[in-house]
């Protein structure tokens, strides 16, 4: 049985698309006691029961100090957690003040993240990177670091070279072998991109001759 050390401010799930990273996390999300379709734990809707079976197959070990507040974070279902956030009006306020439905996808996870996201947390965020542009990432990145000086806890999986990039982060690869912890520079995600933006041209052409 594989341990997973999940203690750090901030650690990271990576690997190719299939491997299991959002699996992963929901099993954890739904561990902690979130809504499997994600936001906070005290979020209780649902429109599609379509969530894996491993939460029920995994132990968490958590430490005594529970988070004071928390969120899950999809990508894939952020349209459905913004609508429920609407049916409560007192909520609104909390996430800036404006429906997170009248702004942007970017402009209303960020919404999210600025106003909704506090000290003692711990946030579960599953490729948050789908609606951030890159210089977006980057301010997430700003973002992270000041709720980790607040003892906030994040654990994202991510295909985002940017993200990935937090300093000191534990990061955890994903492949068909398995799970093995990685150091930033001995990830796929960041050799292929790397290697793309060292010569994108000869990357385009190597591509598109094969």
């Amino acid at each position: 049985m594989q341990e997973l050390d999940l203690s750090a401010p901030v650690t990271f799930f990576c690997g190719e698309n299939g491997t299991g990273k959002s699996t992963l996390l929901e099993a954890i999300a739904l561990k902690c006691g979130f809504n499997a379709e994600g936001g906070s734990m005290n979020f209780s809707f649902s429109t599609n029961d379509t969530h894996s079976e491993l939460h029920t197959l995994i132990k968490l070990v958590r430490e005594i100090e529970r988070p004071k507040t928390g969120f899950f974070l999809r990508a894939e279902s952020f349209y459905n957690a913004a609508t429920y956030i609407d049916t409560i009006p007192q909520l609104i306020s909390v996430y800036g003040g404006i429906s997170l439905h009248r702004q942007s996808h970017g402009e209303s996870f960020f919404s999210l993240v600025m106003n909704r996201f506090s000290g003692r947390g711990l946030y579960i965020l599953d490729e948050p990177e789908a609606a951030l542009s890159p210089s977006r990432q980057m301010s997430l990145l700003i973002r992270i670091n000041e709720l980790v000086r607040e003892g906030c806890q994040f654990i994202i999986a991510t295909h985002s070279p940017v993200i990935l990039a937090f300093p000191d982060a534990v990061i955890y690869e994903l492949t068909e072998s398995g799970i093995s912890r990685r150091a930033y520079e001995e990830t796929g995600t960041y050799g292929v991109m790397k290697t793309f933006m060292d010569s994108p041209q000869r990357m385009i052409n190597r591509l598109f001759e094969e």
